[in-house]
């Protein structure tokens, strides 16, 4: 009979295995010796041993799911349980044991973070779905476009949740870029249209501007072609394809009218910039008739000078007033010595000057004698109220001797 500390085999060859229960049969053995047989069983053992290893090492680093770790923990333990080994069988099962716990403990592990995960997925995708129904309502077409397909592919990208709680997201998800798609397809339709309606207005503006692009009329056509401008810019942007062909026309009829215009205008301004140097010397020719000596020589002057002023055509605007205006301050001149001259010569105007004179050069001397007495009778306050009086009587009296004198008396 032969043993070791974990088995023994009997003189019948049969092969036993020491444990905490007592002794186990292990097997028979008959093709060899005793020390043969225990070696047998003990490397079955040990590759017990490597298996278990092996297993609680695939536990510990890999992502062995908990199904596949207690299917093997399970076809160990029935190995170990038909006891066909000789070792420490009662540790192994220890150790299997304490991977069940293991395993127990890196499946509740992997349940929560499996649940986490699940509840930061919940989180991103309602997340999602409250920014596409923003966007849902938004203007700005194109980056909002842009960013819900960029939501869905985030989308794409996160776990599924449970089947309902996704079925619902999505559908609020889907509903929001539905809402956006319908949205943007209605603006871009009415803008289609209004391009169309824009683009047939700016042909019937094409068209009158290019019927005005000859007419000579200048001030009325470049006034309406100002107001067909402002047509122009009220009515909006036409298709792109048409916009630019369309201004082409437009601008290229209003170049056609404004460049004759141009050159009209030009000649207009260089016969007037003539014009203008003749007034000007005129001008200077009727300011030498200043000041009058001879009213008669003067006017009959200046009536020729202005005969030739009026045959001379317009000059430039800007210098019309002051030209004009030198010419004017002559002829004021000449109608105020006319004025003068009549006040002169008119008898029945002199006689009333002459007549007012009188009376206020009485009323004056009768003032002064009033006052004489009034300070000899030693009146103060009459005599004052009576000085003031004469002050305005003598006022009048100075003003009527100064008329008086251009009568030449």
């Amino acid at each position: 009979m032969s043993s070791d500390p974990w088995g023994r085999v009997d003189e019948t060859g049969t092969v036993y295995v020491r444990t905490a229960d007592g002794e186990k049969v292990v097997g028979s053995w008959q093709a060899g010796s005793p020390d043969e047989a225990l070696a047998y069983f003990e490397r079955k053992y040990e590759g017990l041993v490597v298996e278990i290893g092996l297993l609680e090492k695939r536990v510990r680093t890999t992502d062995l799911s908990s199904k596949d770790a207690m299917a093997a923990i399970g076809h160990l333990r029935e190995q170990i349980d038909a006891h066909h080994a000789v070792g420490d069988l009662d540790a192994l099962r220890v150790r299997l044991d304490k991977l069940v716990e293991l395993v127990e403990k890196r499946r509740e592990e992997r349940k929560a973070q499996r649940a986490r995960q699940s509840e930061e997925a919940r989180q991103a995708k309602e997340a999602l779905v409250v920014e596409a129904e923003e966007l849902a309502q938004s203007d700005q077409w194109r980056a909002a476009g842009e960013r819900l397909r960029a939501l869905v592919d985030t989308w794409k990208g996160l776990p599924r949740l449970d089947r309902k709680s996704d079925d619902e997201l999505w559908h609020r998800f889907s509903h929001a870029r539905s809402a956006f798609s319908k949205r943007r397809k209605q603006h871009f339709a009415q803008l289609d249209a209004q391009r169309e309606d824009a683009r047939r207005i700016k042909e019937q503006l094409v068209a009158e501007a290019e019927a005005l692009s000859g007419s000579t009329d200048w001030g009325p056509t470049a006034a309406r072609y100002r107001d067909l401008m402002a047509q122009w810019k009220a009515a909006g942007r036409a298709q792109r394809e048409h916009e630019e062909e369309l201004w082409n026309r437009f601008r290229g009829a209003q170049d056609v009218f404004f460049a004759a215009r141009s050159s009209v205008f030009a000649e207009r301004d260089a016969e007037q910039a003539e014009n203008l140097k003749l007034k000007e010397e005129l001008a200077g020719e009727a300011e030498k008739l200043l000041p009058i000596k001879d009213l008669k020589a003067a006017r009959a002057a200046f009536r020729a000078i202005n005969e030739r002023w009026e045959a001379i055509g317009h000059v430039p605007r800007d210098a019309r007033p002051k030209v004009e205006g030198r010419m004017h301050a002559v002829e004021r001149a000449i109608q105020e010595a006319e004025e003068a001259e009549w006040r002169r010569t008119n008898p029945e105007a002199r006689a009333r000057a002459e007549g007012l004179t009188g009376q206020l050069q009485a009323a004056v001397d009768k003032l002064k004698g009033q006052i004489e007495q009034a300070r000899a009778q030693g009146n103060t306050a009459k005599a004052e109220k009576l000085e003031r009086e004469l002050e305005g009587r003598q006022a009048l009296l100075d003003q009527a001797l100064k008329g008086l004198q251009e009568f030449g008396g």
